[in-house]
């Protein structure tokens, strides 16, 4: 399916989308692809070898796993779960989406937890992240997934961006971006930071508090992991783009897909998000499949945040009654 919407949608759009979104991730429908031939695919080879020597990692991780130790194992979860809060939380639904506020120490674990994830820093992907929504399923977004399912998962990293993606890029204010202290110093020392939390302190941990080996340390904590949360980031772009139901705007190819929803803590109830991106909770069913909300609740029962976004219930039901496909439930 094609992401089309018709002018008059575009124009009866919820008028609490331009109050409490970015404007930079509302969709924009006046994007124009450029005529004539498309730009020729050129390949980023060291992305692609080092890509095929991850997964391979990964899987000899798998393969290490029986004969690790249930305190490895468990680490691993935690790292996992670190991991994806940084980039849930932290890069997509504070950071690209402004949905909640979160205090200073808040938002320095979360930038801590985001270099865990090494999925670019938090001003490229938030940048990236805020094209994406305002230019989905176009040539413009980074990971198009009209251009099929193995681009929009991993293929887009193995090649150069589309010009567009570039052009609509630069032209983004980003200023919340640039004014914030934490993701700035973030990006000026991203690379020392992925060093140290991506892959040293998931493998020293283990060996150091209950003597795992390092070689255990570094293909399970460290490899399987990081491999298993970069794809499941990549699902919300390549499944939840593809496969599902459209309760809430059937004129979009995002979806409502439970197994991304599982494998991305929270992330995969897509059609949600993207016809209401400002809702910290990207659901209508709270923390229901969604630990990424239940720990921004926690936050916010800390005192750590606060204003988080929601959808009113009634305005919900009028959209899908509007523009879903009929597969609208309430909980």
């Amino acid at each position: 399916m094609t992401e089309t919407r018709n002018p008059n949608q575009q124009q009866n759009r919820d008028a609490v989308v331009a109050e409490t979104s970015t404007r930079d991730d509302v969709f924009d429908d006046s994007y124009k692809a450029k005529e004539g031939p498309k730009p020729r695919m050129r390949l980023v080879w060291r992305n692609i070898i080092l890509m095929i020597l991850l997964h391979a990692g990964a899987l000899y991780g798998l393969m290490l796993v029986p004969s690790t130790s249930a305190l490895t194992l468990a680490w691993t979860v935690v790292c996992f779960l670190l991991s994806a809060l940084g980039i849930t939380a932290g890069a997509h639904r504070l950071w690209s989406h402004k949905s909640y506020k979160a205090s200073t120490p808040l938002r320095v674990f979360l930038a801590l937890a985001n270099s865990m994830a090494f999925q670019n820093d938090i001003y490229e992907w938030a940048r990236d992240h805020r094209v994406h929504h305002k230019y989905s399923e176009t040539d413009a977004d980074p990971h198009n997934a009209l251009r099929g399912f193995f681009f929009a998962h991993i293929g887009w990293l193995l090649v150069r961006k589309h010009p567009d993606v570039i052009e609509k890029g630069m032209k983004l204010e980003l200023t919340d971006l640039k004014a914030d202290k934490v993701v700035m110093f973030q990006r000026k020392y991203y690379k020392l930071s992925v060093v140290l939390l991506c892959f040293l302190v998931p493998m020293w941990v283990p060996w150091y508090l209950w003597g795992e080996s390092l070689w255990v340390g570094y293909f399970i904590p460290v490899l399987m992991r990081y491999t298993l949360v970069l794809n499941a980031t990549w699902l919300v772009n390549s499944a939840a783009h593809m496969w599902g139901n459209r309760p809430y705007d059937h004129h979009i190819n995002p979806s409502e897909n439970r197994f991304v929803a599982f494998s991305a803590i929270g992330e995969g109830f897509h059609n949600y998000h993207h016809t209401f991106p400002f809702d910290y909770a990207t659901s209508e069913f709270g923390i229901k499949m969604n630990i990424t909300t239940a720990f921004i609740d926690l936050m916010c029962f800390l005192g750590l945040a606060k204003d988080c976004k929601r959808v009113s219930r009634d305005l919900v039901s009028a959209r899908a009654q509007r523009t879903g496909d009929g597969s609208h439930k309430t909980g």
